[in-house]
């Protein structure tokens, strides 16, 4: 039986909000991660700090190769790694804050 479009628009929608609260989970484990290694004391632009990120992320994952087309993934590798590409000088989401 096929679904009626409201309910698939609503099944989306609580998977976007979902999406939304583990995006928010991961950016603050990993914000409280880089404030205890000291990275909230280093004075750089972010598009370096975003660099480093995924030149960790690459490491982590063994040094495969990861797609950067946008913050789909299939829900493995690192927490909180979102791989979409951001280039130099390119305003960011929020406050800037992991």
């Amino acid at each position: 039986m096929k679904k009626p479009t409201s309910k698939i628009r609503n099944e989306i929608a609580k998977l976007q909000e979902q999406l939304k609260m583990a995006e928010t989970r991961d950016a603050e484990r990993i914000g409280r991660i880089a404030l205890k290694a000291g990275l909230g004391d280093i004075m750089t632009e972010e598009f370096e700090l975003q660099a480093a990120f995924e030149d960790l992320a690459k490491r982590f994952r063994g040094g495969q190769g990861i797609p950067t087309g946008g913050k789909k993934g299939d829900g493995r590798g690192t927490a909180g790694a979102s791989t979409a590409t951001i280039p130099p000088g390119a305003a960011q989401s929020g406050n800037g804050e992991a």
